[in-house]
């Protein structure tokens, strides 16, 4: 895969689960059952994970590479 098709995936993938964490933040607390679970164990991790991997990709594949 081109490293532009995986910035335009990691990109996508960034922004669209980031929408049900902006959802958590602004709902009322009595709804949050199911979809805290899902956004705290679920949507946070890899947002984080991508946002890392769109920032430092480079140097954890140069690291790998060794």
């Amino acid at each position: 895969m081109k490293l532009s098709t995986e910035r335009i995936i990691l990109r996508w993938v960034h922004i669209l689960l980031s929408f049900p964490i902006v959802g958590y933040i602004y709902e009322p607390v009595a709804d949050t059952s199911y979809e805290a679970f899902a956004t705290k164990f679920v949507y946070i991790p890899i947002v984080v994970l991508s946002g890392l991997w769109m920032w430092k990709g480079q140097v954890i594949r140069q690291w790998f590479r060794r």
